[in-house]
């Protein structure tokens, strides 16, 4: 029997993961391998009767430049249990599998370590390679290397944010972009940086202090007084949904939001509107200390998961297939590949990355570093010492509003 490879996508959907896919398939049936596709993510391991299909030339040759993902996800979270009296040994021994490849972000990668302990403590000679995927640019790949998707969603993200911005500017209005990222801040600082947004609010910028709605609601209008000092009456502010991760519970219950979350305990940000509810604590603030502005929500989510990836990540995507494919070759197992700036694919061990719980943590934004610090010290516009006699004209106590303060920077 041919030997075979399979391969699984977890998690939410980013762009590159057909070429992600398409291009394993390709490089292993170019190497004489049968190349399986595993429906529904991780539950298809642990199901009696998995829904797979075989991946031939044509079918990866329509489907690896486009979004989405040909290969239905899953969230699935096999519990202990699950390994113990689930696990479909069969799948792999019946189909002569050799490899399990798994494409996904960090709870994604979470799993496939627990699988790859799994599969050396029970000695089955099966190995296991990560494809770190997600649009949250969060897994921990050294040099500051971006997880796949994540370009091709902020340049998706930026084109809407553009228009958006463009919009306030048209209109003299303020909009309130919510972006998704869960909880790091990459592709909302990525989208307020490339848009020239006067403010962009990430988690990680409450290094110094507690994060608080009230917080969050002061550096908005912070920005929006500074601009009305400048003669400017527009702009947008772009929020990361990550503010929410770190949001102590009595103040999400204190703003009227009922929480629920996944399999893995992370809120499910998707299910409300952070743009809509982060614009009407703003309305309900204004209208407490009588300063008038226009403001409208904006969301940007799931409109920037499935589009078709852009050059950058087509590229990269191939080259992190045909890293799988090196990395397997040279019997690397239990590992992540990155590929740097060179082309050179390497092996992250997951059990190198893993925390105390032994899962992966997620990579956040870093604050003090260059292109965090360059945008708020440059880009951004806020209230400063210097603008306080002119704030008073807005605000009776603009130190309250200093950018600085409130983040005790």
């Amino acid at each position: 029997m041919k030997d075979s490879i399979i391969i699984l996508c977890g998690g939410g959907p980013a762009p590159g993961m057909n070429t992600v896919v398409c291009s394993v398939a390709k490089t292993f049936l170019a190497g004489g391998y049968r190349v399986i596709g595993l429906h529904g993510g991780y539950s298809g391991l642990f199901s009696p009767s998995p829904r797979t299909e075989d991946l031939d030339f044509f079918k990866a040759d329509a489907y690896f430049n486009r979004g989405g993902s040909y290969l239905q996800m899953s969230r699935f979270k096999p519990t202990d249990e699950d390994f113990e009296k689930n696990f479909n040994l069969s799948l792999f021994t019946d189909n002569n599998i050799k490899l399990l490849v798994t494409v996904g972000g960090d709870d994604t990668a979470s799993t496939a370590n627990r699988i790859a302990k799994f599969l050396e403590n029970k000695k089955y000679p099966i190995a296991n390679i990560h494809v770190p995927k997600t649009i949250d640019n969060d897994l921990p790949l050294p040099d500051n290397t971006p997880t796949f998707g994540f370009n091709s969603a902020k340049d998706e993200g930026a084109h809407i944010a553009r228009t958006v911005y463009e919009d306030a500017r048209t209109s003299g209005n303020w909009l309130l972009i919510s972006a998704m990222g869960r909880s790091a801040g990459h592709l909302a600082l990525g989208i307020g940086e490339a848009t020239h947004a006067p403010m962009t609010i990430i988690p990680e910028m409450f290094n110094k202090t507690e994060i608080s709605i009230d917080k969050i609601i002061r550096l908005t209008l912070s920005t929006i007084i500074k601009r009305r000092i400048l003669g400017i009456g527009y702009g947008t502010v772009v929020v990361a949904e990550g503010v929410f991760h770190d949001l102590a519970p009595e103040d999400i219950k204190a703003a009227g939001v009922s929480m629920t979350y996944d399999e893995h305990g992370h809120p499910e940000l998707g299910k409300i509107s952070k743009a809509v509810l982060f614009n009407e604590l703003l309305e309900k603030e204004m209208k407490k200390i009588g300063f008038k502005a226009k403001t409208r929500p904006v969301e940007i989510g799931y409109d920037v998961r499935c589009q078709d990836p852009i050059g950058y990540d087509l590229t990269y995507c191939s080259e992190l297939a045909m890293g799988v494919y090196e990395l397997f070759r040279k019997g690397e197992t239990g590992c992540m590949v990155y590929v740097n700036a060179f082309g050179e694919a390497k092996p992250l061990y997951l059990h190198d990355l893993q925390n105390e719980e032994g899962k992966i943590p997620p990579r956040r934004v870093g604050i003090e570093g260059g292109i965090a610090q360059n945008y708020y010290s440059h880009i951004c516009h806020y209230i400063t010492p210097a603008d306080y006699e002119a704030a008073k004209a807005y605000v009776p106590n603009p130190e309250a509003y200093d950018f600085r303060k409130i983040l005790n920077w």
